[in-house]
């Protein structure tokens, strides 16, 4: 084989690579572009997001819109880092990583729980699985609707321990909900447009 010929393969294989690397989409708010952006390849993020809420009972808008406030669809999103002497970026303030923002101590217990021990955080269908589980344990130990994204999303700001002393946030948290609940609104109208 010349060698421009094996340069020529090796710059189409690393470009077929590049393609292939999932980027957070461009038009988060609105679920529709979310799911068709980069030539279809969210396609199976819709399908993801389908099987979890049929799986689990939550509907998909509220599913999408707390993926869509953990993460903005990123699959490296992380919070922010700590300072060492005020100005050297040191730890992470939690351990929450990847679409659904989970913390290492939950993702764990899903795992268990599911036998899902594969399942990674940066993972699109693995994330959106864990949102789907996570908000039918809220349902079904605190009684919140399954459509209530509001009180789905404070148990799931909050963490169950909390939620379950009554621990609601104060008005950052509650605004964030809110905010949750509206994005969810907006997802399920979207939704009734998509392909039209």
């Amino acid at each position: 084989m010349h060698r421009s010929s094996f340069s020529k393969i090796v710059a189409v294989s690393v470009l077929l690579a590049l393609s292939a690397c999932a980027t957070a989409p461009s038009h988060i708010n609105n679920v529709c572009a979310v799911f068709d952006q980069n030539d279809g390849w969210f396609d199976n993020w819709q399908a993801a997001a389908e099987r979890s809420s049929q799986k689990y009972g939550i509907p998909v808008p509220v599913l999408m819109a707390t993926v869509r406030k953990e993460s903005g669809f990123k699959s490296n999103a992380r919070p922010p880092r700590t300072k060492l002497l005020g100005f050297i970026p040191w730890t992470h303030v939690s351990s929450a990583t990847g679409y659904s923002q989970a913390l290492d101590g939950t993702w764990s217990q899903y795992q268990s729980k599911t036998g899902n021990w594969t399942a990674r955080r940066t993972k699109f269908s693995d994330a959106v699985d864990f949102v789907g589980w996570y908000h039918s344990k809220t349902a079904d130990t605190f009684g919140v609707a399954r459509n209530d994204t509001y009180n789905l999303y404070l148990a799931y700001y909050l963490g169950w321990t909390a939620y379950g002393r009554g621990n609601r946030g104060d008005g950052g948290v509650q605004g964030y909900a809110r905010a949750t609940d509206q994005m969810a609104r907006d997802y399920e109208a979207q939704l009734r447009q998509c392909g039209n």
